[in-house]
């Protein structure tokens, strides 16, 4: 609880949407210096969007210490999705990169090919990906912003788990990422907070129809974290300040959400669907 950096991170800069690993101050940590695997997910086969950096980068290389293989989905940060793949392979497992935008729900079945042609089967789907933007005012948020957060957020989820519902056998799991907000919404992020909502709510209704096919769906609900989407969607002043709003005063790390994914895409969580696993800082979720 102690180990990781606290805010203000005053040196970090304003970056562009939706941002690099490489230009944060201080470097998200993924868990590659102490992520210790032991066989949990052995053989099996992944997906995870939103793979290149902040969370998604830390669930595929857990996934891949305990065994699995991983399609990394990603819009178009090719480097930070090559280090991504790296330390999948570094660990012993096949890497897929696989760029594009999930908005596109031929590309979102796409990827659930791919991981089918290349994997042979495809057992576990993290819902990851994400857009947000801060707003003072409904009234500058465009026509074009509400339909691209909707679009990324909660629309490619359903082409995804469509998709990858034709591969999936007993024993799968599915994985979507909601957020603090779904529960207690920013205003500022009205849009955003809006999608992941209707996440927790679709991930509760998915996981009651597919219950009957022995299929797994749950939702993990992060409070700060600490990724390369905080300085590019943020006023650099709330971002230098980032997780000083929750009672351990720090943001959280990728690295203390991919234990949760873990214990959701194993056979140790059979009992467990229709969830929301909150790692928020110490802010209780009601």
């Amino acid at each position: 609880m102690t180990e990781f950096p606290k805010p203000p991170f005053d040196k970090q800069r304003a970056l562009t949407p939706p941002g690099r690993d490489a230009d944060m101050d201080p470097r998200p940590d993924y868990g590659e210096a102490h992520y210790k695997g032991s066989g949990r997910l052995a053989g099996r086969k992944a997906i995870v969007t939103g793979g290149d950096s902040g969370i998604g980068r830390a669930v595929a290389l857990a996934f891949a210490r305990e065994g699995a293989d991983v399609l990394v989905s990603y819009y178009d940060e090719h480097d930070d999705a090559r280090e991504t793949c790296r330390l999948v392979e570094t660990a012993g497992r096949k890497a897929v990169p696989m760029p594009g935008d999930i908005k596109d729900a031929k590309h979102c079945r796409a990827i659930v090919d791919k991981a089918a042609s290349e994997f042979g089967q495809v057992d576990i789907l993290v819902n990851n990906a994400a857009h947000q933007k801060t707003f003072e005012n409904p009234e500058e948020i465009s026509d074009e912003e509400w339909e691209v957060t909707f679009a990324t957020n909660i629309h490619a989820m359903f082409y995804l788990v469509k998709a990858a519902l034709t591969h999936m056998k007993p024993g799968s799991a599915i994985i979507n990422t909601t957020s603090v907000q779904a529960d207690s919404p920013s205003p500022q992020l009205l849009a955003y907070a809006a999608t992941k909502g209707a996440i927790q709510n679709f991930t509760g209704g998915l996981a009651q129809m597919l219950a009957e096919r022995d299929i797994r769906v749950n939702c993990v609900a992060p409070g700060p974290i600490w990724t390369p989407l905080i300085p590019a969607t943020m006023p650099l002043e709330k971002a230098r300040e980032f997780g000083m709003q929750v009672p351990m005063k720090r943001p959280g790390q990728p690295c203390e959400l991919a234990p949760v994914y873990v214990m959701l895409a194993g056979p140790e969580s059979s009992y467990v669907s229709g969830a929301t696993i909150a790692v928020t800082g110490g802010k209780p979720v009601i």
